[in-house]
C-alpha cells in the first residue's frame, strides 16, 4: 500500500474535477449539477449512493470486507453569491456566483479520497461514509437537515471528520485546535417604522433614519459595556437601507447585522438586549421596530482526543514543525452540528502560496488556492480512515 504514489497518480483527475466544479458554481440548495457530478463519480467507483438528501446533498457509502466502526468524512459543496475577478482558464461561468471559499477543493479532495479508499476496501474493517453537504454558506445550512434525514445512522457513525482549506496558512502546513474553534454565527434584522414625508418638513414626520442611527450607536455599547472584555464576542452592523430620494424622509429603514460568540446562553441574552434597546430608542422617537433574530450554527468544538489523533497524523505527513495550533475563529461553520452528535474533528489545510499570488482571503472575488494542497488533504483523510479501520 503506497498511499503517496496512489495520490500522485490521481491528482490530474482531482485537479480537473476541482476546476470543473469551479467553472460551474451553484448556491446553497441549488447544487443540482454539482450533486450529479458527485453521484455519478461515486457510482463509477462502486459505492452505494444516496441522492437528494436535504434537497441536494449526496451520501456515498463504502463498506469494507469486515464489519467494524463507521467513519464519516464531510465536504461542503456550495458556492457564494460573488462575481469572480480572477483571470484563469477555469473562471466561473455562472454570473454572480463563485467558489470563493474553497468548497470546490473540499469536494474534489473527498472524491479523490473515495477513489483511493475504494481501491483498498477489501482491507477495511468497517464502513466509510462520504457526506457531500449543501448550503454551508446559507444558514440554517445543510448539515442539520442531512443529520435529521439519518446519515449518521444505518450504519451508526462512530466518528466524524472534515477539513477546510486555509489561505492564511502556507501550503505544507496544517492547523488543528482542541476544543472550541469557531463561533456561533447569528444574524439579525431590525425593521424601523416611522412616518414619511417631505424633507423640508421634518416636524411632520417620524424619521426612521434618525432612529436607526441611534440604534446602531447603542448596539455598539453591548460589547463595549455589557460583555466581559476577556470574553470573545463580536456585534457588527453591516447594512442600513432606507429611502430612495434626496428630499423624501422615508417611511421605513432596515438594519442588518451579525452576532458572534462561543456561548449559546450569551447569544440568547444579547438577542433580548438588541430587542429591548431597539424598542426603547424607537419609542423615544415615536417610532416602532420589529426584530427578526436568527440563531446560527452552534459553536464548533473539536473532541480533544480526536483533535490529538488528527494532529498526530498531520505530524507524520507534513512534519511536526509544520503542524500549528490554530486560533479560534469568530466565523461560523455548520460542521459543528456533526460534532454535537459524534466525536470528531475539523482541521485546516494550508493552501496559501504568496509566491504564486494565491494568498487572497476567503470570500474575496480574487480567492484561489494552491491546488497542490489537495494531495495533502487526500492523504490526511485516507490516513484518518486507515488508522481507524485497519
Amino acid at each position: 500500500m503506497n498511499i503517496k504514489e496512489d495520490i500522485k497518480e490521481i491528482m490530474p483527475e482531482v485537479i480537473n474535477i476541482r476546476r470543473d466544479l469551479h467553472m460551474y458554481p451553484e448556491l446553497g440548495f441549488q447544487e443540482y449539477r454539482t450533486s450529479e457530478v458527485i453521484s455519478n463519480y461515486l457510482e463509477k467507483l462502486g459505492l452505494e449512493v444516496r441522492r437528494n438528501i436535504a434537497k441536494t446533498g449526496v451520501l456515498g457509502i463504502l463498506r469494507g470486507k469486515e464489519e467494524g466502526k463507521t467513519i464519516l468524512l464531510r465536504a461542503d459543496i456550495d458556492a457564494l453569491p460573488l462575481e469572480e475577478l480572477n483571470n484563469v482558464p477555469y473562471k466561473s461561468k455562472n454570473k454572480g456566483i463563485m467558489h470563493a471559499c474553497g468548497h470546490d477543493g473540499h469536494t474534489a479532495i473527498l472524491l479523490g479520497t473515495a477513489k483511493i479508499l475504494a481501491k483498498y476496501k477489501e482491507q477495511l474493517k468497517g464502513t466509510v461514509k462520504f457526506a457531500f453537504q449543501p448550503a454551508e454558506e446559507l444558514p440554517p445550512g445543510g448539515a442539520e437537515p442531512m443529520i435529521k434525514e439519518g446519515i449518521l445512522e444505518n450504519p451508526y457513525v462512530d466518528k466524524v471528520y472534515a477539513l477546510h482549506l486555509a489561505n492564511h496558512i502556507p501550503i505544507g502546513k496544517i492547523g488543528i485546535r482542541k476544543g472550541l474553534f469557531c463561533a456561533q454565527a447569528d444574524a439579525f434584522t431590525i425593521k424601523v417604522k416611522g412616518k414619511g414625508g417631505h424633507g423640508s418638513a421634518p416636524d411632520k414626520c417620524i424619521d426612521p433614519l434618525i432612529i436607526s442611527t441611534y440604534i446602531v450607536q447603542a448596539l455598539q455599547e453591548i460589547p463595549a459595556r455589557e460583555i466581559d472584555p476577556y470574553t470573545p464576542f463580536v456585534l457588527s452592523v453591516c447594512k442600513i437601507q432606507s429611502g430612495n430620494a434626496f428630499n423624501i424622509i422615508p417611511e421605513e429603514a432596515e438594519i442588518q447585522g451579525t452576532v458572534r460568540s462561543f456561548d449559546k446562553n450569551l447569544a440568547e441574552s444579547v438577542a433580548k438586549r438588541i430587542e429591548k434597546i431597539s424598542q426603547n430608542i424607537a419609542e423615544a422617537f415615536r417610532g416602532k421596530v420589529e426584530l427578526e433574530y436568527q440563531f446560527g450554527y452552534p459553536p464548533g468544538k473539536n473532541n480533544e482526543e480526536e483533535a490529538e489523533f488528527v494532529k498526530k497524523i498531520a505530524e507524520e505527513i507534513v512534519g511536526k514543525d509544520n503542524v500549528i495550533e490554530e486560533k479560534p475563529s469568530m466565523g461560523g461553520e455548520d460542521f459543528s452540528y456533526f460534532l454535537e452528535e459524534r466525536p470528531g474533528a475539523m482541521f485546516w489545510l494550508g493552501s496559501g502560496n504568496e509566491e504564486k499570488g494565491l494568498n487572497h482571503p476567503h470570500h474575496s472575488p480574487y480567492f484561489d488556492f494552491d491546488e497542490n494542497a489537495m494531495a495533502i488533504g487526500i492523504e490526511m483523510f485516507v490516513r484518518i480512515v486507515l488508522e481507524n479501520l485497519l
